[in-house]
């Protein structure tokens, strides 16, 4: 019943993030300071609920799922801000579609998830546009402009960011099966600050203490990109719950 809502969140709230993920990016935010501080902001309704009502039903695995699915979106989301600041968000926002493909794909060899004929012909003409709106000189050859656009380097960084995102995407789901959507939302948030803390303490802690200065300048923003990315994860986690990953990334 609620599934169209799940996927409309999801569909507004990823573009708006990204917009403040750009944002962020041009006020030289370094990226892993980005990636945990919106962590850290969600992990605080996060811990209060936990606090409240105690996690269980959680089957033998979850903890394996969760914690993969949680190191992979720090990673990915560490990319995917560094890609952001070389990069042009109308250029790089399309390559999203691709991450439909790849979920698919993953989606069947780790979790059964085989799409229908139907399903699968729906994701493929969602991507095939991506082949069109590809900038390029007036005469050029669309063929020639896309090799060009592949070999730049913050698409080849977005595309990093989308298969890290995409195997996360299957991880998320097995620890859904597992669980519950709003479980692994709750412990992706907490671990995943937790993980991106340990990585700034330990490999970057002049990124983390010019962020922490930059935080105090920016807080509205980062709190904006806390709100939309939280709306989207949930919102994702939710039609996963109901839907094949492929055919919601789709």
């Amino acid at each position: 019943m609620f599934t169209p809502v799940f996927v409309a969140a999801r569909v507004l709230a990823n573009p708006v993030s990204n917009v403040f993920q750009k944002q962020l990016a041009l006020a030289r935010a370094a990226p892993l300071f980005v990636v945990s501080a919106t962590h850290a902001l969600l992990s605080i309704p996060a811990l209060v609920v936990l606090a409240a009502q105690p996690v269980i039903g959680a089957q033998p695995g979850f903890a394996a799922s969760i914690g993969i699915a949680a190191a992979l979106a720090v990673a990915g989301n560490t990319v995917l801000v560094r890609a952001l600041e070389a990069g042009d968000l109308s250029v790089l926002g399309p390559i999203n579609a691709f991450k439909a493909v790849l979920s698919m794909l993953l989606g069947a060899l780790f979790i059964g998830e085989i799409p229908t004929s139907a399903g699968v012909a729906g994701t493929l003409l969602i991507v095939s546009g991506s082949y069109f709106i590809v900038d390029r000189p007036p005469g050029s050859r669309r063929r020639a402009a896309f090799a060009r656009f592949a070999g730049n380097p913050a698409v080849r960084l977005r595309i990093l960011a989308l298969v890290l995102s995409a195997t996360e995407a299957v991880f998320l789901k097995r620890a859904i099966l597992l669980s519950s959507p709003v479980i692994v939302f709750l412990f992706w948030s907490i671990l995943g600050f937790a993980l991106s803390a340990l990585a700034l303490a330990v490999f970057a802690q002049r990124e983390a203490r010019d962020g922490l200065a930059g935080f105090r300048r920016l807080w509205r923003t980062f709190l904006l990109l806390a709100a939309t990315a939280g709306v989207m994860q949930l919102a994702t986690l939710l039609a996963f719950g109901v839907m094949q990953v492929g055919y919601s990334l789709a």
